[in-house]
């Protein structure tokens, strides 16, 4: 009996399905992982027992550099956060929690606008110009920015997300083709998408892996992935050069006067939509307890 170190890559009734020693395999979680409340998901590193016969079982999962809760994904590198110009219409705020939680989680976030040949990027590209975070622009009509995007999933495990209808699956299917994945369409009745992505797996490609996952919503960020108010300003990187500028230590970076970060927003030298995010995310969780988050 072997043992060898893999990556989960999908999980489906309780099995798991590894990738190790360049072969695929179907595993069970021994018993001491349900006593330990360690549930293993994509993206986990892990050590499994192959048998000459029989199934092959999942014995250790290895420490994460990180993890997302909802969907259930591990040891991610890149998320990119697909929205696009129209039809829906970009939500600022929930863009700005989802790089806020891959920033808080040491996960480099990458926005991508979809639907450029529908309407202008504008004022997307505008929004994050200031803000340190890779923005490209997309079309599905003559694949704009695809190779910009293939490059950065290099070696790297990537998530993509994006609410529903925005074109995430569109761009996965562009990117590579061979996956053929489900296509989401848009519901004029009810105004946004119908989710077609029901469990995460990886796929490789591009000497990594990535990740086509459901779409986050505002409930499961605030549910699942609250970043305490104490760590919040160092999720929104172009924060940075300010925060120790501050007349008071004890700055919340809202409103209050001689706060640095304030004065940047008044000289646009921070985007005051991302600031207003800020201060959002910011009043939701001041008066959670830590045990409440």
């Amino acid at each position: 009996m072997a043992s060898v170190e893999g990556i989960i890559l999908k999980s489906i009734g309780g099995f798991y399905y590894v990738e190790a020693a360049e072969a695929i395999y179907e595993c069970k979680a021994r018993g001491n992982f349900r006593k330990k409340g360690v549930k293993p998901v994509a993206g986990d590193r892990v050590i499994i027992t192959v048998p000459e016969s029989g199934y092959c079982a999942l014995e250790e999962v290895l420490p994460r550099k990180n993890s997302i809760i909802r969907p259930p994904l591990a040891n991610i590198d890149m998320l990119v956060i697909v929205v696009s110009t129209c039809d829906p219409s970009p939500n600022t705020l929930i863009i700005d929690k989802m790089t806020a939680c891959a920033v808080s989680k040491g996960i480099e976030p990458v926005i991508v606008i979809s639907k450029c040949d529908l309407s202008a990027p504008d004022t997307i590209v505008g929004l994050y110009s200031l803000s340190g975070i890779k923005t490209i622009k997309f079309s599905s009509t003559d694949n704009r920015g695809l190779d910009e995007i293939r490059k950065l999933l290099n070696n790297k495990v990537t998530a993509f997300t994006g609410n529903s209808g925005v074109g995430k699956s569109t761009l996965l299917n562009a990117l590579f083709p061979d996956l053929n994945l489900a296509t989401a369409e848009i519901s004029e009745k009810l105004g946004r998408g119908r989710h077609t992505t029901r469990s995460v797996e990886l796929f490789k490609a591009e000497g990594g892996y990535v990740a086509d996952t459901p779409g986050f919503s505002t409930v499961d960020l605030e549910r699942y992935d609250v970043i305490d108010k104490d760590e919040l300003k160092f999720a929104f990187p172009e924060f940075e050069d300010y925060l120790d500028n501050c007349r008071f230590t004890s700055c919340s970076h809202t409103c209050e006067k001689g706060c640095a970060i304030v004065e940047a927003v008044q000289q646009g030298k921070i985007s005051s939509s991302r600031h207003q995010s800020y201060v959002t995310m910011y009043n939701e969780v001041k008066d959670l307890k830590k045990w409440e988050q």
